[in-house]
Order: structure tokens, then C-alpha cells, then sequence
């Protein structure tokens, strides 16, 4: 027990150990630790070792293999009751983990969105979890990163040092953060935390091009604002929200009773990397007192090359702004980052109490400005150490130089499309996003979907490349987004050179 002395002084009265019953069997307490530390350290070492192999040979193995039926089967064995140890466990992962990657490491993946990672942000991973740290509640080296991070992060974006950040687990989270703000801060004085969106006199509605990420449907229903209220306006020709279309749509719904209250502008639309007229939308929203919402998922990146950060003009106007670290940053998953012009606003969104959580006036518990006011999670894992090690490793210049890099790449390959016989453009090219098929006049629609459909699966099966697949006026696409600072010029040769291959087998059989 404590004894309390005068001042800070403080005397530790220690008691003897507790008694035990007459005959009573003490059972020898566990962990999880290994029992030979220096045989852990051997087993650590081959790890990482296997690991940096990995990286540094990545381009020697195919993007992607299926998994094999006789693997497959071992993920239907029970959990096992007595443990296999350290060793055991490794050569499981070995054997049926690590041979079958998704393949974001690789010089050919153009899948999605999804950037390679970094061998130091491989090496950041493990020093967070080293760490086990739970950054921004505590105070602690973890927080001061992840305020750091942020505040570089407003810098590049064009934001104000008082706007409020969160590292998100990507754009999805960062997205609803952003909304949750917008609609918080258009609830007025109704209390939208306590009651409800009910508690609002007209429904809430928000607008965004028919491009937008599915991401924001998910963040409206979540919202309690329904998915009915994402009004989606039409795209014109290079697939940019129209604003004349917009506006109408605005003005109809107030006349109709409802609430306009946001606005959702695209920094590099995930189907087509195209960016909508966001110096045309921060002037739109200013005249109709709405909420400006960037989802710059990877096209915010932009912004980090002098070469490129005119592609995005306009997105330093915005109240909210949603990117990830883990695409075009190059960091490994998972990583995104939400900020907020009006920092009251977004505390009042995710504010919660809870005595537990009181900050004290010192000690681990004293930092006031909790990440956890800020973020859909309490309990969050230190994402925040690979975009800031990455930063400190690399500097901005060369990241910015490596997403100059990826544009020049993307229209290099469009280049190579526009002349091919065999495959065309779908779409125009604006930031890292080539769309593209096989057309041919001579066949039907929905011949043709399904001849670029297995077009698409045997260059994956095949370990060509990873490109992924989207519909543009409604027809099957490929689509090649590059966030990839392996890749090479003549990785895209190949590509499209395979690419022709297999359409001409496919056209003979």
C-alpha cells in the first residue's frame, strides 16, 4: 500500500507474499515470451532476411499465383490446441502464406490502387508493432510522430498549421471522417451527436459525380444519412463532374424541401484517375454555403511534385481532404489521412467523454488533444511511423520525383496503346490511370466484354502483370493505375506486348 508523505514524496510500504491454503497447488504462471531469447534472435534474424531477399527479388517471381488445392486444404485444419512453436509457426507461413502474395511489391502491379511499399516501411511495421505503441492518446514519442506527420501533411496540402488530421487506415475511414465533420457542422444547432440526423428539420443531402468512390456510399449509410443521399451528377466527356449540372441539381433539391450540405470533388476518380474541376467546386460551394469534401485517395499525391501539382489545383480550397500514404506514397498498407479545416468541427464529430479517458495533468495520461477525438478508432496501431520513417528516409523532393515519374509512365503506355492494333484508349489520361480493351467492330457487345474479361484473367493467371478491370460506356475495361516505383518503361513494353499476345490466341481460338 501507498503511504503518503509531504510534497511528492512518496513511501512504498511493501506487503509480504499473500498465503496460500494448507495443501494448495500453485500452478507456474505463463507468458508469451520465448523461453530462449537467443534462439528467438537466430529465428528473428532469418526472418527479416527471408524478407529483404523478398524485396530485393521480387521482380524474379511472377506478380501473383493461385493458390493450390493441396495448400487450400490446410486452411480448413482446426486451430491447434497445443502450439506448434516458434519454428513451426515460421515454416507455416513459409509454406502457405508467403508463396501466394497479392502482389503489390512487384514492378507489374497496376492493379486497383495500391502502392508497393518500401523496405523501410516493411522495417517500420515491425518497429511499431515492436513498439506495441497506441499513438496520439498517450504521451509519448508515438503522438509527437503522428503530429509531425500531420503537420507536414498540412504544409503539402496546401492547409492551414490550425487545421485538425487524422492517419486514417486509408481513404475509405478518411472519407467518412471528412463527412462526419460536413454533417455535424451543417446539423446547426441541432444535436446531431445525441439525437440522431432525425434531429435535423430537412434531410440532409450531399453531391457527387457518378464516379466517386464507393467508399462514400458506404460513409452516407454509416452517416445515417442513407445511401439516397450521395446525389450523384453526370460526368462530362474526360469523365469530370459537370458543374452546370451540379448547381441545377442544388438549387432543385432546396426547392424541394431538402438540406444540401456537401460537396465531394475527385483528386483522381478511381476508375479513370480523372480530376474534377475543384477550383470551379471551392467557387460553388463558397456561393452556396455548402461544405467543399476532396477524396484524393491517390490523386492528392500530386501535390508533391512541382511538376504535377498543377493536376490538382484547387484542393488546397478545401474544408476537408481524404488521401492515402499506402497508394501513391509508395507506404505499406495500411495508411491513409484525413484533415480538416475547421479543427472544432471535427473534434465535435468524434468527441465521446468517457471518465476513463479524462487527461490528468501529468504522467502517460496527460495528452488533452487525444487522437481518439479525432478518429473512428480508440485503439489504434502506430501507421503513422512508415510515412514519417519514409519521409525522413526519402524526403519529399524524390517522392515527388517518383509520382512525376509515374505520370510520365501512364502516358508512355497510353502512347504505346494509341498505337497498338490490337488494343485501344478508353479514356483520356490525366494522372496515372490508363483504361484500355480489345474492340473490334466485327463482334458483338457482349462478345467482346467477355473476350476482354478472360483477356484480363489470363494475364493475371499467367503472371504477366497485375492490371485490374472497371466499366467505362458500359463495356469491360482494363485498367492500369501506377503507383509503382518499381516499374520500368520496359515493363510496359512487355506488357502491352504479352497483352497482344494473348488477345491474338484468344481471337484464333
Amino acid at each position: 500500500m501507498w503511504r503518503m508523505g509531504e510534497g511528492r514524496s512518496r513511501d512504498l510500504v511493501v506487503a509480504g507474499p499473500p498465503a496460500h491454503p494448507a495443501g494448495e497447488v500453485v500452478e507456474a504462471e505463463e507468458t508469451l515470451d520465448p523461453p530462449d531469447w537467443e534462439a528467438f534472435r537466430d529465428l528473428a534474424h532469418r526472418m527479416l532476411d527471408r524478407l529483404v531477399d523478398y524485396q530485393r527479388d521480387v521482380r524474379l517471381e511472377p506478380p501473383w499465383r493461385a493458390v493450390p488445392e493441396q495448400v487450400e486444404r490446410r486452411f480448413t485444419e482446426p486451430a491447434p490446441a497445443e502450439g506448434l512453436g516458434a519454428e513451426g509457426a515460421y515454416g507455416d507461413f513459409l509454406e502457405l502464406v508467403l508463396p501466394y502474395p497479392t502482389g503489390l511489391q512487384h514492378p507489374r502491379w497496376w492493379g486497383w490502387a495500391g502502392g508497393n511499399g518500401s523496405p523501410m516501411g516493411m522495417m517500420a511495421a515491425m518497429l511499431g508493432a515492436g513498439m506495441n505503441a497506441v499513438p496520439g492518446n498517450f504521451d509519448d514519442g508515438a503522438a509527437r510522430v503522428e503530429a509531425q506527420l500531420l503537420a507536414w501533411m498540412k504544409e503539402v496540402m496546401g492547409f492551414p498549421q490550425s487545421a485538425s488530421g487524422v492517419v486514417t487506415s486509408g481513404g475509405s475511414e478518411a472519407n467518412l471522417v471528412g463527412l462526419a465533420a460536413a454533417r455535424d457542422a451543417a446539423a446547426g444547432s441541432a444535436d446531431v451527436g445525441r439525437a440522431g440526423v432525425r434531429a435535423v428539420d430537412q434531410p440532409l443531402v450531399l453531391y457527387a459525380s457518378a464516379e466517386v468512390h464507393s467508399s462514400v456510399y458506404k460513409a452516407a449509410k454509416l452517416l445515417g444519412l442513407g445511401r439516397d443521399a450521395v446525389r450523384t451528377v453526370g460526368v462530362d466527356e474526360s469523365f469530370r463532374i459537370r458543374v452546370d449540372e451540379l448547381e441545377a441539381r442544388i438549387e432543385q433539391d432546396r426547392a424541394a424541401g431538402l438540406h444540401p450540405f456537401a460537396v465531394i470533388g475527385s483528386a483522381g476518380a478511381i476508375n479513370t484517375g480523372a480530376v474534377d474541376d475543384l477550383e470551379a467546386l471551392a467557387d460553388l460551394t463558397e456561393a452556396h454555403g455548402l461544405w467543399f469534401h476532396v477524396d484524393g485517395a491517390f490523386g492528392a499525391m500530386a501535390r508533391l511534385s512541382p511538376a504535377t501539382k498543377h493536376l490538382v489545383a484547387g484542393l488546397e480550397r478545401a474544408d476537408s481532404l481524404a488521401f492515402d500514404f499506402h497508394k501513391w506514397m509508395y507506404v505499406n498498407y495500411e495508411a491513409g489521412c484525413a484533415l480538416v479545416r475547421d479543427a472544432d468541427a471535427h473534434r465535435r464529430a468524434f468527441s465521446a467523454g468517457g471518465d476513463y479517458l479524462a487527461p490528468l495533468p501529468r504522467g502517460v495520461g496527460s495528452r488533452a488533444d487525444m487522437a481518439g477525438g479525432r478518429a473512428v478508432q480508440l485503439s489504434r496501431g502506430f501507421k503513422a511511423l512508415k510515412p514519417w520513417l519514409s519521409i525522413k528516409e526519402q524526403g519529399l523532393d524524390k517522392l515527388g520525383r517518383l509520382v512525376a515519374q509515374n505520370v510520365r509512365q501512364a502516358r508512355y503506355f497510353a502512347g504505346l496503346v494509341d498505337q497498338s492494333r490490337w488494343v485501344r484508349r478508353m479514356a483520356p489520361v490525366t494522372l496515372n490511370v490508363v483504361a484500355f480493351r480489345h474492340d473490334d467492330p466485327s463482334l458483338e457487345p457482349h462478345e467482346l466484354d467477355e473476350l476482354n474479361r478472360e483477356l484480363l484473367m489470363r494475364v493475371q493467371e499467367r503472371g504477366i502483370a497485375i492490371p485490374s478491370s472497371t466499366v467505362l460506356h458500359d463495356r469491360f475495361t482494363l485498367r492500369v493505375c501506377i503507383c509503382n516505383h518499381r516499374s520500368r518503361r520496359r515493363d510496359f513494353d512487355e506488357f502491352l506486348a504479352s497483352t497482344e499476345e494473348v488477345v491474338r490466341e484468344l481471337r484464333s481460338g
